[in-house]
Formats: structure tokens, C-alpha cells, sequence
């Protein structure tokens, strides 16, 4: 194609909202006005499903349940006076405890300000707000943000590394739904135990975010923590940056939330036109399923051109993929759907897989998203008249040429500029786009079995490593091969998990187990010496 071939596709398929400061380029994207015509019927279908489900529908049937994560933003759509007060009166609430903690009204054990925030959560608990920290977060918030976002023990304990002497000015926000996310409980009791070192009561430090009589709700309650703020069974972790989960760490740190809700809310608005090319969420949910054959066929590459989005791939990867990652569609017929998801931030990535990208398997299309403001004041010329940010910004356009060049297809999604309003449509756009392809492939984007799955699985791991510990020590002194172990349990179709624990639990000291090793890993045998 021409370059002013090029040029009149571009300008013919550009998608530009200056309200919201976001633009929309698919002309790099070789899909057909047929193909648009064919996919029409499909968009119209989506927009009355995304319809219903604002309206109150059982947009989740296989939980039952409705799905309101756009009430957040505009609590006036909730289907009944009772949820919209549960907004409003959550959104006050973090308002004001925020403001209570940074005014002193609420302070430490020691009376001490509080001075960091201890994020404590997994998954859609602390992928949202580690995404919001990094991408609007600055030097001079009032309060540091910290993660246990995994059940990593080192990890955990380079966090506390970092924050230190200052624990006993530390907040912790324990974030689960259930209240009985392993890791989290895991992240919450390490906590506990170092406050506990310090010689500090981790309730006078604690907060929750859960739901309604949950198990984290009563122990928060019977331990006397300073707060509780609630999840609701009708927003899903991974689509609740906009609610209390994402909303008050947010605030702690000192992020402006209403223009985060503003930002949702306005892009929200955008996205219910039923003009199928007028509609940013519509526009990229056609994209992916003309890449994507509608079958995920091939994978999506985000590259964000600005440090400050590095985690924009990361939080999406849950979104899309535990959203569209699903076995059976609605009717229960098998389809294995789903769009992988993976990206690094440019121009990093100039010196990573771009190679790849260029000249390998062509098994993908890439997203750029490029922001037009380069930093706050001004900058510096490196060479000639060209700054930093000139740079950034050819190093963008010069690697979606030359996938251009090379047969690959791309998109490119630009904002003015990086703040708590962009942040807030950046969000909005992708949740939406999430639910109307959903709705073009006929699959429920707001349950998660697979992870269920997983869940359940490692319980069974856990009862089986306690089980074949429970039988070193009662035989104390006594070395077992894991055959002779998994045996002796009446666990011989699980003799590899009964090695692997084994073997891990062996090179941690403390845990009292010692490897006897044979000639063969495998063959070696382990005994308790406590």
C-alpha cells in the first residue's frame, strides 16, 4: 500500500474524543467494509446485552448474580435505591476516613501519623490499584503505597525491608471478597506477625475491604480494626478499580478519585452510543475479533510508550483473559475461547521481542498506546531540536511502520496526556470492550472457573503435603523415599507431589526436615529431625 493509501485509510477510520482525550487508530488493521457489515448484527446484539446488564439484568448466570461495575461510576443507573445509596455512602466514607488519616484525626497505635499504605490483596485486588499507584502516583503523594500482592515469603519480607522502622506508621488494607483468598490471609497473618515483632496490635493498624459477613468481615469485627469498607457479590475483583478496592488505596495515597470516577463515567457515556464506529469500546471489541477470527487465533501485544503505564499489560492480562479465557459459551457448547495477552513498554521493547514481532511467526497484532503530553514543564533538546520524548515518540512510530512493513498488523490507542482522568477512561474502555466482544462471541465474561479450579486443587496440595509431614514426624528419626511416603499415606497416584513438597519444604532449615540424598534426586530420602 501507498503511504497516501495509508493516509485516507487513516484519516477515514481515525476515531477521535476530544472530551475524553482519546483517539483511536485502526487503519493498520486490514479488516474490509465487509467485514464491518457482517459484524454489524453482532455489535447491535451487544449493545442490548450491555444494556440489559446496566439495567439490572443476570448478566452472570452461572453465579446468579448481576454485574454493576458501571454503577460505580453513575450510582443514578443502579437498578434500586438500595445500591445506589451503597455507592454514594462507600464513596463518602473513603472520602472521609482518607481525610481523617491524613489530617491526623486518625492515627497509630503510638499516636504517630500515618504515613504508608500496606495494600494487601491478590488478583483484581491489587492489580487495579498497583496499576492507578504507578500510573498517576507522584513523589509528593501524602502517603507511600505498598503490596503483598502474591503469598511469596522473600517477597514479603522485601517489602517490609523497604518500609522498615516505619511499620507502626503503616496502614494495611487487607482486601478480599471472601475473606478467604489463601494468599491474601497468608499476606494478611505475616503482616500481623510483624507488627506483632515490633511489638505493635495489628488491629489498631488494620482496615478491610470485604464483603458482608464475610470471614475477613467477623475477624475485622472482633478484633476492633479501625474500618471496614464493603465489596459487593455484583462486582467482580477484576472490574473493581472503581469501587472501594481500587478507590480507597487510591485515596490514602492521595490520588484525585473523583476525576478517576469522572474519567470512567464520561468514557462510560461514550461507549453507549449503538453507532457501531462512533463507539471506542465497539471499535476495539470488531478489532480483536477480526485479528482474532473470533476464535482468539491470535495473541494481543500491548505496548504502552510511557514508564508510567509499565503495569497497563499487566492489569489487562486479568481483565481480558480470566473475562474472555472460558471453556463453554452460554448454551454450554465447548469453545475454548479466549485472547492471550502479553507486552512490555516501549521503547524498551526495542531492545526485547521486537525481533520477533518483525521477522518471527506472525501469531499476533499489537496495541501501541502513545501519550501526546511528554512530562509536566519543559524539556531539554539532546540533540539537535529533539527531546527525550521526540524520541520516545519515533521509536513508536518507527516500530509500527516496520511491522507495518512486514505484514503485521497494529492499533493504536492515544491519550492527551497521563492523570486520574485518563486513568479512569483507559479503564472504562477496556471493561466495556471486554463485555461487548464477549457478547459478539455469545460467552460469560464475569465468572472465573478456571481459577476456581485452581483454588481447589491447591487445597488438595496443601492436605497432601500436611499428610505426608504428619507421617515424618510420627516417625521421627526414620528416613522414607517419597515412593515409600506416598505409600504409606495411601497417596501412591501422587508420589511426584509428595517428592516435590518434600523437596522444597527439605531446603527450608527451619522446617525441621532433612534430604538424605541418593544417587538419583528422585531416590533420595527425607526424615524429620526436630
Amino acid at each position: 500500500m501507498k503511504s497516501t493509501d495509508y493516509w485516507k485509510r487513516y484519516k477515514k477510520y481515525l476515531y477521535v474524543n476530544e472530551n475524553l482525550g482519546l483517539m483511536i487508530d485502526i487503519s493498520r488493521m486490514n479488516f474490509s467494509d465487509a467485514f464491518m457489515k457482517k459484524m454489524e448484527p453482532h455489535a447491535q446484539k451487544a449493545f442490548d446485552d450491555m444494556q440489559k446488564l446496566e439495567a439490572g439484568a443476570i448478566a452472570n448466570p452461572d453465579e446468579g448474580r448481576m454485574v454493576g461495575h458501571y454503577w460505580l461510576r453513575n450510582p443514578y443507573l443502579a437498578p434500586n435505591r438500595e445500591i445506589k445509596s451503597e455507592i454514594t455512602d462507600t464513596l463518602s466514607a473513603i472520602k472521609e476516613f482518607s481525610h481523617d488519616i491524613h489530617t491526623g484525626k486518625i492515627v497509630s497505635e503510638k499516636g504517630k501519623t500515618f504515613k504508608n499504605v500496606l495494600v494487601i490483596g491478590i488478583g483484581g485486588s491489587a492489580l487495579g490499584p498497583q496499576f492507578a499507584a504507578a500510573a498517576v502516583g507522584s513523589p509528593h503523594d501524602p502517603m507511600a503505597v505498598y503490596f503483598f500482592d502474591n503469598t511469596d515469603p522473600d517477597g514479603m519480607d522485601f517489602v517490609l525491608g523497604q518500609i522498615g522502622n516505619d511499620l507502626g506508621q503503616t496502614l494495611s488494607l487487607v482486601i478480599s471478597k471472601s475473606g478467604s483468598t489463601l494468599e491474601t490471609r497468608n499476606g494478611m497473618l505475616e503482616a500481623k506477625r510483624a507488627y506483632e515483632e515490633m511489638g505493635l496490635n495489628f488491629a489498631r493498624h488494620a482496615v478491610a475491604v470485604t464483603g458482608k459477613d464475610s470471614k475477613l468481615d467477623k475477624i475485622a469485627t472482633a478484633d476492633g480494626w479501625l474500618k471496614r469498607f464493603p465489596m459487593w457479590d455484583w462486582v467482580g475483583g477484576r472490574t473493581s478499580e472503581t469501587s472501594a478496592v481500587g478507590l480507597l488505596p487510591a485515596a490514602l495515597q492521595g490520588l484525585d478519585i473523583d476525576s478517576i470516577l469522572r474519567g470512567a463515567r464520561q468514557c462510560d457515556e461514550a461507549t453507549r452510543t449503538r453507532t457501531t464506529m462512533e463507539n471506542p469500546s465497539a471499535i476495539l471489541a470488531l478489532m480483536w475479533h477480526y485479528a482474532t477470527k473470533g476464535k482468539g487465533a491470535k495473541d494481543m501485544v500491548i505496548l504502552p510508550y510511557k514508564d508510567r503505564l509499565h503495569l497497563f499489560t499487566k492489569y489487562l492480562q486479568q481483565l481480558i483473559m480470566e473475562s474472555l479465557g472460558k471453556e463453554k459459551d452460554l448454551v454450554g457448547k465447548i469453545v475454548n475461547q479466549g485472547i492471550t495477552v502479553y507486552g512490555n513498554k516501549g521503547s524498551t521493547d526495542q531492545h526485547a521481542y521486537i525481533q520477533q514481532l518483525r521477522d518471527g511467526v506472525n501469531n499476533f497484532f499489537v496495541t501501541f498506546v502513545e501519550v501526546l503530553r511528554d512530562r509536566e514543564g519543559e524539556s531539554m533538546a539532546v540533540e539537535g531540536d529533539f527531546t527525550t520524548g521526540d524520541y520516545l515518540s519515533a521509536f513508536a512510530l518507527g516500530t509500527r511502520a516496520a511491522l507495518t512493513g512486514s505484514g503485521r498488523e497494529s492499533m493504536t490507542i492515544t491519550i492527551d496526556k497521563i492523570d486520574a482522568f485518563s486513568l479512569g477512561v483507559l479503564i472504562a474502555l477496556y471493561e466495556r470492550a471486554v463485555g461487548l466482544y464477549a457478547s459478539m462471541i455469545n460467552i460469560n465474561a464475569y465468572h472465573q472457573p478456571g481459577v476456581e479450579a485452581g483454588k481447589k486443587a491447591a487445597g488438595a496440595v496443601v492436605t497432601l503435603q500436611q499428610t505426608a509431614l504428619n507421617h515424618l514426624i510420627t516417625n521421627k528419626g526414620k528416613a522414607f523415599t517419597a515412593d515409600e511416603t506416598a505409600s504409606a499415606i495411601g497417596a501412591e497416584g501422587e508420589t511426584e507431589l509428595v517428592f516435590k513438597t518434600l523437596l522444597r519444604i527439605s531446603h527450608n532449615p527451619d522446617r525441621k526436615i532433612e534430604i538424605i540424598r541418593d544417587k538419583t534426586l528422585t531416590g533420595s530420602w527425607f526424615q524429620y529431625i526436630g
